[in-house]
This record gives C-alpha cells, sequence and structure tokens, in this order.
C-alpha cells in the first residue's frame, strides 16, 4: 500500500531504518510493557514493537491507515481510531497499570510515537493527565520543540512550556533527526525526547491550573519585567525588588511552582486580580 500523506494531518513517515533501530532501543520494549503508539503511520516504529512486545495499542485519526492496519489483521495489535486529542490516556495508563500489577507489577507503562508537529504542544499538555501512571514517554518531536522542553533558567529557548512540563517531567533531549530520514523530508530538524514523570512531585488540579495561568502571564511579554508582566499578583506573592526587576526566563521552575502553590491557597476570587 502506497499511503498519500495528508498535510492536515501533519504526516511526515519515518524511511531512515538506522533511526527507527536508534528509537525502538532507546524505548527499550520488553514483551510484558504496555505501550501505546500514538500515530503508527505505515509502521516504520509499529513493526519493531511488535516484534519485542506480546501486545501493543496505537492511536490513529487517518481512516486509510485504520483501514490499511485493520486488514493486517494483527492480533496481538488493537487500533484506537481517534484522535489523540481526544483519546483518555488517563483511562489507558490506569487500565495499563492495573493489568501490570495483576500479572506481578511486570512491564513498564510507555507512551511512544512520531508525533504530528502541528498538534506538539496540546498533545503534550494532554497527556500530562495520565503521568500518575505513566513510567516513560519517548516522543520525536520538532527540534525546536525540545529544546525549550529542555531549557534551563537564563536561556534563550526556556519558556512557558519549559517551566510546564519540567514540573512533573524529567526530560533528556536524546538524539536528533535530519529531514532526510522521512518521507516526505519536513522543513524543519526533529529530535527524540525521553520524558519520566516526577513521581516524588505531587501536585493537584488546582495548584496545576494555577501554575498554568501564572506562568502564562509572566512569559506574556518575553522582554519585560516580571513586575510588569504580573501586575498585582506581585503584591500577593510579595515579590522582592531583585525578583520583580527579573524576566520570566530567569526563574526556576522550582519558583513558579512555589507561587502557584501560594496563589492556590487563596479563595479563587483572590488569585488573579
Amino acid at each position: 500500500m502506497v499511503h498519500q500523506t495528508r498535510k492536515r494531518f501533519g504526516q511526515h513517515f519515518l524511511t531512515d531504518e538506522g533511526i527507527i533501530r536508534s528509537i525502538v532501543a532507546r524505548i527499550a520494549p520488553k514483551s510484558h510493557d504496555h505501550i501505546i503508539e500514538i500515530g503508527p503511520g505505515t509502521g516504520a516504529m509499529t513493526y519493531p514493537l511488535l516484534d519485542n512486545l506480546s501486545r501493543l495499542e496505537v492511536v490513529e485519526i487517518d481512516r486509510d491507515l485504520i483501514a490499511f492496519w485493520e486488514a493486517k489483521k494483527i492480533s496481538k495489535l488493537t487500533i484506537h481510531a481517534i484522535d489523540a486529542l481526544q483519546f483518555n490516556f488517563y483511562e489507558w495508563a490506569k487500565n495499563a497499570k492495573s493489568n501490570a500489577l495483576a500479572q506481578g507489577n511486570q512491564g513498564g507503562i510507555k507512551v511512544v510515537g512520531n508525533l504530528p508537529y502541528n498538534i506538539s504542544s496540546p498533545l503534550l499538555f494532554h497527556l500530562i493527565s495520565a503521568l500518575e501512571f505513566v513510567d516513560e514517554q519517548v516522543f520525536m518531536l520538532q527540534k525546536e520543540v525540545v529544546e525549550r522542553m529542555v531549557a534551563a533558567p537564563g536561556d534563550s529557548e526556556y519558556s512557558r512550556l519549559s517551566v510546564m512540563l519540567q514540573t512533573v517531567y524529567h526530560l533528556e533531549n536524546c538524539f536528533e533527526v535530519p529531514p532526510e530520514s522521512f518521507e516526505p523530508p519536513p522543513r524543519v530538524d526533529s529530535a527524540i525526547v525521553a520524558m519520566w514523570p516526577k513521581k516524588n512531585v505531587k501536585i493537584d488540579v488546582e495548584t496545576f491550573h494555577v501554575l498554568e495561568k501564572l506562568v502564562a502571564l509572566a512569559f506574556s511579554q518575553r522582554r519585560k519585567m516580571l513586575a510588569n508582566n504580573l501586575g498585582n499578583l506581585k503584591h500577593l506573592l510579595e515579590l522582592d525588588a531583585d525578583t520583580l526587576k527579573s524576566r520570566a526566563q530567569n526563574i526556576p521552575v522550582e519558583t513558579y511552582l512555589e507561587w502557584a502553590t501560594k496563589l492556590a491557597k487563596l479563595p479563587k476570587e483572590e488569585r488573579f486580580p
């Protein structure tokens, strides 16, 4: 089958065998692992994963690719015909963890895939819902997105995405993938990122929502000082003069979380005056 790639789904299919082997080696699938792949395409990573697993699940929105995989009738492959942004990763991961425990805690819970670049950030935030049960995520993304994800405070790439993801994940920029590794070649370089939930960080949903709003305000005008971006919040947070003169990209993740925790303890109507 020759599949016609669809621009609206951000499809670029990996064809470089060496890169495919490197990604699968990084995922390190073991027979009892519970793995779900986002966007299997025509199987560049799917087939090697199936070779190493007793079962595999995939999420696919393209009806032609859904038909392609259904026609294969692979007994250990489960196909979820749905937009990844609508898929309930929390329920999937919870059930996978329950099954692993029932089998004597065998197998890791992993989410992997070559993520569509046009929805990568919303999808990364959507996946946060499942981090309580997930052991690892390994994704291919646009190189500059990965650089923002792993950036440290003070780096030019340090951003809202950096803070939000580093609050709940350990991150590793594994290696780069050039455009010629794909068909059709994208106009950007790609990279592989690995993500592990921070099991020692307990942040409730309400505090996380406060953090989202706080960080969005802090980074709303990157070149301006926090005194300008945070407005009246600077009084609620009781920020000192040096902090007020700082820019959002110089504030550590831990400090943002401390501020959000403080705001979350206030009545909702008082949090963002």
